[in-house]
């Protein structure tokens, strides 16, 4: 069941590169940044993710990153999800993160398991929403 909504983001995409495409098997590496809050607290971050084509037409995609706010606390999350294509050339995607932090503010993070909803249009820009899952 989704808990608490843990934080949003936007952002977009800084680079691409692909790792392997061989016999119709895909796997693109994407690096990202952006800006977002986790419980109504601002930070900015980047990460990365590795995303695989399936025969299916499903994306396989896991990533890892970093958040810091503006005093230089930091959280580092690491996420596994689901995509598809969507309509307009951009992606839609769905999956869990597990957040590791030494910060008093955002210790909470460490004791969840998030989901989340991460939509990225065409052009490499993108949204996403963090829940708790109770």
């Amino acid at each position: 069941m989704l808990g608490d909504l843990l934080g949003e983001t936007q952002g977009h995409d800084t680079g691409r590169r692909v790792l392997a495409a061989e016999d119709g098997h895909v796997v693109v590496e994407v690096s990202f940044e952006g800006t977002g809050n986790y419980y109504g607290t601002a930070v900015t971050g980047f990460g990365t993710y590795d995303s695989e084509l399936g025969a299916d037409g499903l994306l396989h995609g896991e990533g890892q990153g970093v958040d810091m706010t503006a005093d230089g606390q930091t959280v580092t999350w690491h996420g596994i999800g689901l995509g598809h294509f969507t309509e307009g050339g951009g992606t839609s995607w769905r999956g869990s993160l597990f957040f590791s932090t030494s910060s008093a503010v955002f210790d909470r993070l460490n004791h969840v398991v998030g989901l989340f909803e991460y939509e990225v249009s065409a052009d490499g820009k993108s949204t996403g929403k963090f829940y708790e899952w109770k």
